[in-house]
This record gives structure tokens, C-alpha cells and sequence, in this order.
């Protein structure tokens, strides 16, 4: 892989589904990798946040994963996948086989460390040095940025602390007694693996969990969600949770699940002890490791020194440009999330990028 330029138009942050949708649409407007545009990507392989999920993950069990434009050149679709294999090995080989088929040249593992101003310029400060650019795409997601509560006691505890980004498999945790938390499809998914192999599991939630059926959660509730979205984002709010809008989808291993009473959340504990957790009504639960299945915020470290967000703690977008400065567009944020539609945000970022260019 050759050095990335010292200049180029356009810099894609991640190689995730939402940068490579619109790495595949500047290559539609004629602009060339490492030429035009550069894409860096901090992880090993392949496969966005996917190359990094647990092992039982698989096609269909979660929220759906989309097909990045231009897929059909390949003949292959998410839709038409092995769901037998590891949701993680589908996504990085279907990626690897389209970063290939367009030749995108991604630079990686290159984590981009920070942001700046230069004169007109955006220099972007990565792991092979400096690039600087016209435009920049940040399409970091989530998955490095992991959101855990504070509650008390929380530093006290002897057992193992986990979050969603860490875990990998239920045999990590076998004979121990387990403690999920978390509302959404990774806390459910959780408890189900670990039945039977864990010594004890419990559930906790900060909300009841509200179920839906795969109709409701694929068409009402996605527009739900892209607009709760989308709302936070034109006024720079933190942005909703997906499940916030959608529901846990009502599967029939999810319902089979309820009717045995695996599935039973309790109202969040009060409080973390070394050996456990203290319930609102003083009863405790001896607990060897806590799951936090509690979500990820957006992952804008790097942006810090350009001052983006605003006090209600988002960032102002508008159809993926940041509206303090137009030079710098958000994919995949708000109502791009990758799991609701950042697959489609490309075509209008890249028509905003050559308009600018």
C-alpha cells in the first residue's frame, strides 16, 4: 500500500458501511483513490465495527444489515447470505471483495488521531502522518466509543466488568453468575447464549423492554427511528438510542424466551457491591461479571479541536453536513446510523462534496 498523499481533496474517516458508500459514489463522479480522495480505517481488516462483534452473532439475529450500492456487481447480497457462519466473517469477506472490486486502497490499520485547522485546509493527523484536505467524511460509528453508566460502587466491584465491544463469547463466562444490562437486541442476544452456561444470569433495564414483531420494528419503527434521529441531529442533541424507537423484534426464540422466564428484566439495582449488586428493595444478587449491554455514543474524539459540539452535547447536521462547517460531513450519523440507512446517506454526501470541490 503506498503512502497516503500529503494532499487530496477529499478524506473518508472509516471504512465502515457508511465510508465506503461514499468512497463508491466519488468513484462514481470520476475522483480517484489516493488521488482525489484518501480513506483510512483504523481496524486490522476489513468489515467496519462488524470484524470486531462475537462469535454466535449471526445473519438476521440483529438489526438488518443493508447492502452497500453497487453490491449487485459482485453477485452477492446480505440478504441471500450463509446465516449459518459468524455475522463478523460475512460482512469482512463481502467487504474485503468490494473494497477490491473498486479499488478504494484503504489505508489501514491508519487511526486517525486528530483534526485540525490550517489556513482554508483540513489536516487530518493519522498514523502515516499528516494529509491535508478540502473536504473530510468522518464515518468512525460507534463501536469505539462504549457508553457505561455510573452507579455506585461500580469501582468496588471484584468481578469482571464488560461492555458489548468486549464481549466475544458466552464460554468466557461459563459457571459464573452473570448480570446483563442493557434494554436492547445485544442485552437479549446475551442472555440468551449464556443460558444453560452460565451458573446463574439476571437481567437489568433501565426501562421495561418493549417487544415488537418483525413488521413493526422493520417499517413503522425504522421510520420511527430515522426521525427521532434525525430531530436530534438538526438541533445538536445527544443523539436516541436505535431500540428507543424500534422495540426488541418479538422472534420466536425471543418469545420462547419470555414464556420460560429467562427473559425477565428487573428495574435497575441501586447500587454495585464487591460481590454483587444491591436491588431498590435492599435484596442482593452475588454477580462474577456485569455485561453492559448499554450502547456506544458517536466516536468524535478526533474532532475535538474543532470545536462541533454544542451544549446539549450532539453535533448540528443536516443532511450529513455539519452546519458550524461545511467542509466537514457526519456519515452515518443520526439518521444515518448504519443499522437504518447509511447506506443511502452517500449518494447525498458525495453530490454536497463535488458541489464543494
Amino acid at each position: 500500500m503506498p503512502t497516503a498523499p500529503a494532499r487530496t481533496q477529499v478524506v473518508i474517516v472509516g471504512a465502515g458501511q457508511a465510508g465506503l458508500s461514499v468512497a463508491y459514489y466519488l468513484r462514481r463522479f470520476q475522483l480517484e483513490p489516493d488521488v482525489d480522495f484518501v480513506v483510512f480505517d483504523r481496524g486490522p481488516s476489513t468489515g467496519g465495527a462488524w470484524q470486531f462483534r462475537w462469535d454466535a452473532l449471526r445473519m438476521g439475529s440483529a438489526h438488518k444489515i443493508s447492502d452497500l450500492p453497487g453490491m449487485t456487481e459482485l453477485g452477492i447480497s446480505f440478504e441471500t447470505a450463509d446465516r449459518t457462519l459468524p455475522a463478523k466473517d460475512i460482512v469482512a469477506g463481502y467487504y474485503r471483495r468490494y473494497e477490491d472490486h473498486f479499488g478504494f486502497n484503504v489505508h489501514r490499520p491508519s487511526r486517525v488521531t486528530g483534526v485540525v485547522n490550517r489556513g482554508a485546509d483540513l489536516v487530518v493527523q493519522h498514523g502515516e502522518g499528516e494529509t491535508a484536505a478540502q473536504v473530510l467524511v468522518n464515518a468512525t460509528g460507534t463501536w469505539g466509543s462504549p457508553f457505561v453508566p455510573y452507579y455506585p460502587g461500580a469501582k468496588t466491584f471484584r468481578g469482571r466488568h464488560v461492555h458489548t465491544n468486549g464481549y466475544v463469547s458466552a464460554d468466557e463466562f461459563r459457571g459464573k453468575n452473570v448480570l446483563v444490562v442493557g434494554g436492547g437486541t445485544s442485552a437479549v442476544g446475551f442472555l440468551l447464549e449464556l443460558e444453560g452456561v452460565a451458573k446463574s444470569v439476571s437481567w437489568a433495564s433501565r426501562r421495561p423492554i418493549d417487544y415488537s414483531t418483525e413488521h413493526v420494528r422493520t417499517i413503522e419503527g425504522g421510520v420511527a427511528a430515522v426521525r427521532d434521529a434525525d430531530a436530534a441531529a438538526r438541533v445538536g442533541s445527544a443523539l436516541p438510542s436505535v431500540v428507543s424507537s424500534t422495540g426488541v423484534p418479538l422472534t420466536r426464540k425471543v418469545a420462547a424466551g419470555v414464556a420460560r422466564g429467562l427473559l425477565k428484566e428487573r428495574p435497575m439495582f441501586a447500587s454495585i457491591e464487591p460481590d454483587g449488586v444491591r436491588w431498590a428493595d435492599d435484596s442482593f444478587t452475588p454477580v462474577d461479571a456485569i455485561i453492559w449491554a448499554t450502547g456506544f455514543r458517536p466516536e468524535l474524539r478526533h474532532l475535538s479541536p474543532l470545536k462541533l459540539r454544542e451544549k446539549q452535547g450532539g453535533v448540528v447536521v443536516e443532511s450529513g453536513q455539519v452546519w458550524t462547517d461545511p467542509r466537514i460531513f457526519l456519515a452515518g450519523y443520526g439518521p444515518y446510523a448504519s443499522t437504518i440507512g447509511a447506506g443511502r446517506s452517500g449518494r447525498i454526501i458525495a453530490r454536497q462534496i463535488m458541489a464543494l470541490i
